[in-house]
């Protein structure tokens, strides 16, 4: 029997040698089939290697950009928190101290002529404060957040009655380095308030805060005309300068990333001595006059 075409696949094909007859004859043909060769596996596992190690390097860089974004979000919630409480002389917000852990102030005397005569260091926490004589600081805690802006509120430069000044250091005074240590404000709520894991809460982000109240610029050689204008000026204009430091870190370092905050503040500072300390705040509707002006 004659097979009139070939098969392909795995088909059968009767054929037949004529209408009448009754025995058939099957076929099965043969398949044929192409595969890769070791050589070429290996080429695609090569290529699939250097693709998964390119992305495998990306990915940190992803994580990282994601939480360097998020941290920047929330410092800059929190910053206006901070700025505006301190700016308005605000007294109440109770809140900050489940935040505000601690505050240090770093403090320098110098003599008339500008040489130094002491310094020191002041720490205040919820439940204690540490001081360096003569700087006025008793057991003085920051259980309050009257006391935090106070404190955060601290002159760059105070006279040597602790008052808030506008000369400079050669006439004798204090010079302030005021910090405060915080868990952030925002965040996940998980790691807030009521929270009460220490590893938790050790665990959050957290960042240090530079805090600079300084006087104004004015011109010590202006003429007689303009002097009192500018004793005015600065003694009733500002310029208060946040500086965010972060990430606190659990072993006690600091992180890397810088960002300052500033802002002009119009007002009169006043101090009040409570406990045995000098707490100051911003006045925004009080100004002081010519007369009264230092």
């Amino acid at each position: 029997m004659k097979i009139s075409s070939t098969v392909a696949g795995d088909k059968w094909q009767v054929t037949r040698k004529n209408r009448k007859a009754n025995p058939v004859t099957c076929h099965l043909s043969l398949v044929t089939s192409s595969a890769f060769t070791m050589v070429e596996i290996a080429i695609c596992l090569a290529i699939i290697g250097v693709a998964l190690v390119a992305i495998i390097g990306v990915l940190p860089i992803g994580m990282r950009t994601q939480r360097d974004n998020r941290e920047e979000t929330i410092i800059n919630q929190d910053a206006t928190v901070f700025m505006e409480a301190i700016r308005n002389g605000a007294c109440g917000l109770n809140d900050l101290t489940n935040y505000v852990y601690a505050i240090t102030n770093s403090w320098t005397l110098y003599n008339a002529g500008g040489s130094i005569n002491k310094s020191g260091v002041n720490g205040y926490n919820y439940s204690a404060a540490s001081a360096t004589p003569p700087y006025p600081a008793a057991p003085f805690p920051i259980n309050s957040g009257t006391n935090i802006i106070g404190l955060l509120s601290t002159p760059e430069f105070t006279d040597l009655n602790f008052a808030p000044t506008t000369n400079n250091l050669f006439n004798g005074g204090y010079s302030n380095h005021v910090v405060a240590y915080v868990r952030s404000l925002s965040g996940p709520a998980v790691e807030k308030p009521p929270q009460n894991n220490d590893i938790v809460v050790g665990d959050s982000f957290g960042y240090r805060i530079l805090c600079v109240n300084a006087p104004v610029a004015r011109d010590t050689n202006a003429l007689a005309l303009s002097q009192p204008y500018d004793k005015q000026l600065a003694a009733s204009l500002r310029e208060l300068r946040l500086t965010f430091l972060w990430p606190q870190l659990p072993n006690g370092s600091l992180g890397a990333s810088r960002q300052t905050f500033r802002t002009m503040v119009a007002g009169q500072l006043t101090q009040i001595f409570t406990n045995g300390q000098w707490l100051y705040f911003y006045q925004p509707q009080s100004f002081t006059n010519v007369v009264s002006a230092q």
